[in-house]
């Protein structure tokens, strides 16, 4: 996804300094004229926009706090964008760790797979002040079709999370559905085509279904993260006071996905794992 997301900056004319921990991922940047920097606080430091997208809350606080981190390198007054799918709490964190550096932070995660990222089709979910916003309201239109401001931070964080769940459960819910359809002996393939013209022929049931016939199920959005994404959610309902019963046994299933080394796969292999015992 920050692949992705870097060549749509690029395209767009846009100075840009990269950094991935895995060096020779950033190389290719340097052909269309990108500073690819030893730190992620080198690259920082030469930025007035700073973007980082990552797995989870670890490699996030690695990237922003670590000893070379982004945080260290950003100049005072800098626009930090965090736009991977975190928790509500390191977010907050993270925000004051910002506002400590005299910078303004907005939570951005996006919905969309790579493809969407290198096309500037992202749907950013957007957390932090209203000045922040108007200040990354550019580089966000560049870089994706729909940019909502939603409140302060943690707003994107949260909303992410609960797009995110809900997801998962309807993944989760379709897999033990074709379960039952191969354990039944019903006609795959007609049974496959009802559902698919039926109400619960969403988007990404679509894209599940086309995974699933092509057998494809090279990764836009591995499994494992989805795993991570609805522990997350459960975390954070839990400190809402509200326990998120879809989600619970939704989760079982991903993390049994992951254990049948499923984990790197698209998050649509999760239909590979049930009803396997």
């Amino acid at each position: 996804m920050g692949g992705g997301m870097a060549s749509r900056l690029l395209s767009a004319g846009f100075p840009l300094s990269v950094y991935n921990r895995s060096r020779e991922k950033s190389e290719k940047f340097a052909e269309g004229g990108a500073f690819v920097a030893a730190s992620p606080g080198e690259a920082a430091a030469r930025s007035d926009i700073v973007i980082s997208m990552v797995a989870d809350d670890a490699a996030s606080r690695s990237i922003w706090l670590g000893g070379e981190g982004a945080l260290k390198g950003a100049p005072a007054g800098a626009l930090l964008l965090e736009s991977s799918t975190l928790s509500v709490g390191w977010v907050g964190e993270l925000a004051a760790a910002a506002t400590a550096k005299e910078c303004e932070f907005l939570d951005a995660p996006v919905t969309g797979t790579k493809p969407h990222a290198s096309a500037g089709e992202l749907f950013f979910m957007v957390g932090g002040s209203a000045d922040g916003f108007a200040r990354a309201r550019e580089i966000l239109t560049v870089l994706g079709r729909e940019v909502v401001h939603l409140g302060p931070n943690g707003s994107g964080a949260l909303l992410k999370l609960i797009n995110n769940f809900v997801c998962g459960v309807q993944a989760a819910s379709f897999a033990e559905a074709m379960s039952m359809i191969r354990l039944s002996g019903l006609d795959r393939e007609k049974s496959v085509a009802v559902l698919s013209n039926s109400a619960l022929a969403s988007p990404l049931i679509k894209r599940i279904v086309t995974a699933m016939t092509a057998d494809d199920f090279t990764p836009n959005f591995p499994l494992r993260l989805m795993a991570k994404d609805i522990g997350y959610a459960i975390n954070e309902g839990a400190r809402l006071g509200f326990s998120i019963q879809t989600a619970v046994p939704a989760l079982e299933v991903f993390r049994d996905a992951v254990g049948q080394g499923l984990g790197e796969e698209d998050f649509s292999a999760v239909v590979k794992s049930v009803g396997k015992n």
